[in-house]
C-alpha cells in the first residue's frame, strides 16, 4: 500500500522522481463522515499506483481545508482535480475563489494554469464530465443487474440538478444520450432532484418492466443514501412495485467507481502542459517538517496527542492514555488503520474539524518514520505547516471581515453577521477547538513546535464557523439542516 510521499522531503532522503503533486478536492460534509470516503479511496489508489510524488485530499466542510491544502503540498507543481461530478457552482465559483485562482466561470477544457506563492498550479474540468464516465455508468448497471436488455430495461441516470448554474445538469444529459445511441436499453431517462424532470416522477415517464437507477452523483453520501431512496421509495437494491408492475435495480454513484482512478490520471496528464520535469520541492514545506522531525525525535506532545520515540519507529497515542499499559490499547500499524479509528468521536460523532477536543481514545500507532508524517497529517491536517510558520512569524491571518466578504451563494448571509453574533457562535465552536484563533486578533507567540503542547494557531475562520454563523443570522442555529450541508 503506498503512503503519501510528504515524508520524502522531510526526511531528506528522496532526489529522484518528477516532484509532481496532485490535489484531489472534494466537498466533504460537517454532518456526514461518508461524504469524503471516496476521496479517500481515490488518493489511497493513486499513491498506491506511485504516478506522483505524492497525493493530497483537500475539503470545502473538511480538512485540510480550501484555504489550507496548498499549504500542505511538498513540490512546487501541483495540479487540482476538482472530484465533481459536473461542472456548476462549486467547481467554477468556490474552488477557484477559496484557491486564490483569480478566476471564475466555466473552465476551458486545457483547464487553468497560475502561479501563486512560487507554486504552478494547475486546475481543471472535474472528473465527471470526462468522456469515459458513460462507461463508468454502465458499469454500475451492470452491478445491479448483469442482464439488462435493450427489450425491457430502462435505464435512469439520476442527477443533482440546481438553479444556480445552468452547466450542472448538461453532463447527465450528455452521458445519457451516448448510452442512447447505443441501443442498450428499451429506454434511457436524465431525471433529477432538484429540476424537471423529477426523479420522484419516474412512474410517469418510464414505462419497462424493469428499471436501474444510477445515481450520478460523487459520493455515497446524504442523497444517495436518504434523499433518492426516499422519494424514489426505493427499499434497498432490489425494489418491486405494482400497478403497474416494475422491479427497480438501485446501483451505487458512479464517483465511488474504481475506474475513476482512471479518469483522474488522464485529466492530470493532459493539465501537465509544458511542464514535463514537474517543480521543486518547496522549501517552507521542507523546513516545517524538518523542524517538526527534529521534536518528535526528542518526544513531543501535539494537541491531544503524544509522540514518543522508540528506535527507528515511533509511538503515537492519546496524550490521555499516557502511562496506559499498550496491551490494553488498539495498536495499529498504517496511517490509514489511524484515520478510519480517529475519524468519529468516542461518541460516534464525525470529526470534520480534527483539531476539535474530542480525539477518541483507546488506540496507540507504532510507524516509521515516513509514515508517522502522514499520520500526523491525517490526524491534524495543516498544523504542522502553520505553526511553523507561525513560530517563524510569517503565518498571514485573515479577519472575520475579510473572510465574511469572500463568502457567496447562501452563505453570503454571513455579511450581515454582527461582531456579538460572530463572537457568540465563536465561543461555542471555536471554545471546543485546540486552537487559538489569531484571525480574530488573539496572540499566540509559540506553538507546540516550540514545546507549548496546546498552541496551535488558526489563522482563519473555519467552514464549521462561517455555517454556525449562517444559521446563527437566519435564526435556526441548532437546527441541523442536512439539506445545506
Amino acid at each position: 500500500m503506498g503512503h503519501l510521499p510528504t515524508a520524502r522531503p522531510a526526511s531528506g532522503d528522496y532526489d529522484g522522481g518528477t516532484m509532481r503533486s496532485l490535489v484531489l478536492i472534494g466537498h466533504g460534509s460537517h454532518l456526514n463522515p461518508e461524504s469524503a470516503a471516496a476521496v479517500y479511496r481515490y488518493a489511497e489508489l493513486l499513491r498506491s499506483r506511485h504516478l506522483f510524488d505524492e497525493v493530497v485530499e483537500g475539503y470545502w466542510k473538511e480538512e485540510p481545508s480550501l484555504r489550507q491544502v496548498l499549504r500542505t503540498c511538498a513540490y512546487t507543481d501541483v495540479t487540482v482535480i476538482p472530484m465533481f461530478i459536473s461542472e456548476g457552482y462549486f467547481t467554477e465559483t468556490v474552488i477557484p475563489r477559496e484557491l486564490g485562482l483569480g478566476h471564475q466561470g466555466p473552465v476551458p477544457r486545457e483547464g487553468v494554469a497560475r502561479t501563486i506563492g512560487g507554486r504552478t498550479l494547475r486546475y481543471t474540468l472535474p472528473y465527471g464530465v470526462h468522456p469515459r464516465m458513460s462507461e463508468v455508468i454502465l458499469e454500475r448497471a451492470r452491478e445491479v443487474l448483469p442482464d439488462a436488455s435493450g427489450e425491457d430495461t430502462a435505464l435512469v441516470v439520476i442527477g443533482h440538478g440546481t438553479t444556480r448554474n445552468e452547466n450542472s445538469n448538461k453532463v447527465v444529459y450528455q452521458n445519457a444520450e451516448l448510452i442512447r445511441q447505443q441501443g442498450l436499453f428499451a429506454e434511457v431517462h436524465a431525471l433529477f432532484l432538484d429540476e424537471e424532470p423529477k426523479a420522484a416522477d419516474w412512474r410517469e415517464r418510464v414505462q419497462a418492466r424493469r428499471v436501474v437507477m444510477v445515481p450520478f452523483f460523487a459520493s455515497e453520501g446524504w442523497h444517495t443514501l436518504e434523499t433518492i431512496p426516499e422519494d424514489l421509495e426505493l427499499r434497498g437494491e432490489v425494489t418491486h412495485f405494482s400497478d403497474p408492475a416494475q422491479t427497480v435495480y438501485y446501483a451505487r454513484p458512479v464517483g465511488t467507481h474504481p475506474a475513476v482512478a482512471d479518469v483522474i490520471v488522464q485529466l492530470a496528464e493532459e493539465a501537465r502542459g509544458a511542464s514535463e520535469r514537474g517543480g521543486d520541492r518547496d522549501p517552507e514545506h521542507r523546513a516545517a517538517w524538518e523542524a517538526f522531525l527534529r521534536r518528535a525525535d526528542l518526544g513531543l506532545r501535539m494537541g491531544e496527542i503524544l509522540i514518543a520515540p522508540h528506535g527507528s519507529l515511533f509511538e503515537v497515542r492519546h496524550a490521555l492514555d499516557e502511562g496506559r499499559a499498550s496491551e490494553t490499547l488498539t495498536t495499529l500499524v498504517t496511517p490509514e488503520g489511524l484515520r478510519e479509528h480517529t475519524r468519529l468521536s468516542e461518541t460516534g460523532e464525525h470529526r470534520p474539524v480534527h483539531t476539535l477536543r474530542n480525539l477518541r481514545r483507546g488506540w496507540r500507532a507504532v510507524l516509521n518514520r515516513t509514515d508517522l508524517i502522514r499520520a500526523v497529517h491525517i490526524l491534524y491536517p495543516a498544523v504542522v505547516e502553520e505553526s511553523h510558520a507561525c513560530s517563524g512569524h510569517t503565518l498571514r491571518s485573515t479577519p472575520w471581515a475579510t473572510t465574511a466578504r469572500r463568502q457567496t451563494g447562501i452563505y453570503a448571509k454571513v455579511q450581515r453577521a454582527t461582531p456579538a453574533q460572530v463572537e457568540t457562535v465563536a465561543r461555542d465552536v471555536c471554545g471546543a477547538c485546540l486552537k487559538t484563533r489569531v484571525w480574530a486578533g488573539h496572540r499566540l507567540n509559540q506553538t507546540f513546535m516550540d514545546g507549548v503542547p496546546g498552541a496551535i494557531p488558526c489563522a482563519e475562520a473555519c467552514t464549521f464557523l462561517i455555517a454556525e454563523v449562517r444559521e446563527e443570522v437566519s435564526g435556526k442555529r441548532g437546527q441541523k439542516a442536512a439539506a445545506h450541508d
